[in-house]
């Protein structure tokens, strides 16, 4: 009995560190951003407890309802554009091609690269007087088109950025799924008299449900939580057109200074990406 509670003690003792580590960097945070979010504080004064009047007056916010509005329509459109292209490829690599292991390294890049990088160089191509897109349209005689300064062309833009961005994810997880399906399955689809889209459809995305559940609950977690694409490329604009609930976080808190309000926004985005991995996972459940 002694022995056993020794051994306990250590492996205790081993763990300390990391768990130290994680309330460090975790844990302490996060209750830290509950705390700031009931009070009316600032970036110079802690502030007042106030309860839950932040979120309540969050909820009176049109802006709020906006950014959540586009946050969600940036985030689906996102998630099975960056799938469906990731799929794409990752059956194309999956055949025996020439040249499929320099086409692997360069569909990375995207992934890869830096953000202020990548997104330096998209101003570069689509910027609206001067961008490479721009300076093209205009030789030819037609008007500029205003990618990031028109509400509905910025939209556009920065979810087919976020595509770009985001579908070397899908495809390397997806391919690794590819590569571990059993031949045997297909050989037994072609004697049954299967086509190739017969048997795409009911052998390889049967055998892709669980790392598709995966990629999108991730995919999901970073498209509705994403700064830099959207911070980088448009600031939130224009006109708060391509502000999600992160960047308004961030506005109210390091602009307006008027941190209770950031931090509510935080929470209440944490509550949404929540509950959508819990939708998620249930209906995965069910599904198997």
């Amino acid at each position: 009995m002694h022995t056993q509670q020794g051994i306990k003690w250590v492996q205790l003792r081993f763990m300390l560190p990391a768990i130290l580590f994680i309330s460090l960097v975790s844990i302490y945070p996060f209750i830290s951003g509950i705390i700031y979010s009931l009070k009316d504080g600032s970036l110079l004064n802690a502030g007042s407890f106030i309860g839950f009047a932040n979120f309540v007056e969050i909820f009176k916010m049109s802006e709020f309802w906006a950014a959540f509005k586009f946050g969600v329509i940036f985030t689906i459109c996102s998630v099975l554009g960056s799938y469906l292209l990731g799929l794409f490829l990752a059956v194309l690599l999956n055949m025996n091609i020439p040249g499929r292991g320099i086409f692997r390294v360069a569909l990375l890049v995207p992934w890869v690269i830096s953000s202020v990088v990548s997104m330096a160089g998209w101003r570069t191509i689509i910027g609206d007087q001067t961008g490479i897109v721009n300076s093209v349209i205009q030789s030819l005689g037609f008007e500029p088109i205003l990618f990031l300064s028109n509400e509905d062309w910025a939209v556009f833009s920065v979810i087919m950025v976020k595509i770009w961005k985001s579908f070397p994810f899908m495809m390397v997880s997806l391919l690794a799924t590819l590569q571990t399906i059993n031949h045997d399955l297909y050989e037994a689809g072609s004697i049954d008299g299967a086509n190739k889209w017969q048997m795409f459809i009911r052998i390889t995305v049967p055998q892709l449900k669980t790392v598709t559940f995966v990629c999108w609950i991730l995919m999901s977690i970073w498209s509705f939580n994403d700064f830099d694409v959207l911070w980088l490329l448009t600031e939130g604009g224009p006109l708060d057109a391509t502000q999600n609930l992160i960047i308004m976080s961030y506005k109210y808190a390091f602009i307006k200074s008027s941190t209770g309000m950031g931090a509510a926004l935080g929470i209440l985005s944490l509550i949404v990406l929540l509950t959508l991995a819990l939708i998620l996972l249930r209906v995965q459940k069910k599904d198997e």
